[in-house]
C-alpha cells in the first residue's frame, strides 16, 4: 500500500512551518524578558573567553573622564573639590565603604556638587579570591549606603586593585553596575610629584579621545598637581567629564582592548 505522506512537498512545508513557529514562539518569550528586565545591561563580549570591563569608549567628540579612587584621605578630597569647583569639572568617585562610613558628609558634598558616585566595594578585598554572592554582597553594601545617604542608585562600578575575572565583571553587571577601568594611570599613588603625576596624564601615549584617567583621592600630591592636569587636558582641547557622560548605556560591544563601542 502506497504511503501518502511519502515525498509529500506539501507535508514537508507543513512540518517546516510547525517548527518555525515553535522557534519564533520561543525566541520571542525570551526576547520579551530581556527587554522588559529593568535597568539590563547588554554587551556582545558575553560569552567570550574574557569579559573586559570598559577601558576606554570609542567616541568623535573631544571627551574624557577624571576618576578618583577613594578608599582613603579626607582633607586631601575636600581640596579635590575646590580645585575642581574653580576649574567647573566634574569627575567620578569611586568610594569603598569603609571610607563612606567615615564621611557621609563628603560624600553628601560630592554628590551635590554634581559629580558621578562610584562604587570600589565595601572592604577592598581582592575580589576575584572571592565567591560570585561574596562579590555582589561587597557590591550591593556600598549600593545601600549611598541610597540611604543621598538616594542616588549608581551603576558604576571599580574593583578594588584594578583585579577582575569573568565572575566579578557578571557579578557586577547582575548588581546593575557597568565595570570601569582605565586607560591612562597617573601612578600618583607612588609619590613621585606633581610633575610626573601631569606628565603621565597630559603626555600619556594612550591618552585620546574617550579616555579614562585613573588618580587617587589619597595620594600625597595629586591634589598639586590636579589643576596641572586640568589646565593641561583643556589645552589639547579635551572636556573633562563624569563617566556617566562618557560611557554607552543598554547595549554596547567591547574590543579586545576594553574599548567601549555603541552597538
Amino acid at each position: 500500500m502506497d504511503n501518502k505522506n511519502e515525498n509529500n512537498p506539501v507535508s514537508d512545508i507543513t512540518l517546516f512551518v510547525k517548527i518555525g513557529i515553535v522557534v519564533l514562539t520561543v525566541m520571542a518569550v525570551v526576547g520579551l524578558g530581556v527587554k522588559f528586565l529593568p535597568n539590563a545591561i547588554t554587551v556582545s563580549n558575553i560569552g567570550r573567553k574574557r569579559d573586559l570591563p570598559i577601558y576606554s569608549v570609542e567616541t568623535d567628540e573631544n571627551k574624557l573622564a577624571l576618576t578618583f579612587d577613594t578608599a582613603w584621605g579626607f582633607e586631601d578630597t575636600e581640596k579635590i573639590l575646590e580645585i575642581l569647583e574653580k576649574h567647573d569639572v566634574k569627575a567620578t568617585f569611586f568610594m569603598t565603604g569603609e571610607w563612606i562610613g567615615k564621611n557621609p558628609e563628603a560624600v553628601k558634598k560630592i554628590a551635590a556638587a554634581g559629580h558621578d558616585l562610584g562604587n570600589h566595594s565595601e572592604n577592598h578585598k581582592q575580589m576575584t579570591r572571592l565567591s560570585e554572592e561574596q562579590c555582589k554582597d561587597e557590591i550591593m553594601k556600598v549600593h545601600k549606603r549611598i541610597k540611604k545617604l543621598t538616594g542616588v542608585d549608581m551603576d558604576l562600578f571599580r574593583p578594588p586593585y584594578g583585579e577582575y575575572n569573568n565572575m566579578l565583571v557578571q557579578a557586577a553587571r547582575d548588581c546593575g553596575y557597568y565595570t570601569i577601568q582605565w586607560n591612562v594611570d597617573s601612578k600618583d599613588w607612588k609619590d613621585y610629584g606633581p610633575d610626573s603625576i601631569v606628565k603621565k596624564c597630559v603626555e600619556n601615549k594612550n591618552l585620546g579621545k574617550g579616555s579614562i584617567i585613573l588618580l587617587h583621592n589619597g595620594a600625597k600630591y595629586t591634589p598639586e598637581a590636579l589643576e596641572g592636569v586640568i589646565l593641561g587636558l583643556k589645552e589639547k582641547g579635551y572636556e573633562l567629564v563624569p563617566i556617566s557622560q562618557l560611557i554607552y548605556k543598554g547595549e554596547y560591544r567591547i574590543d579586545q582592548t576594553g574599548r567601549q563601542y555603541k552597538k
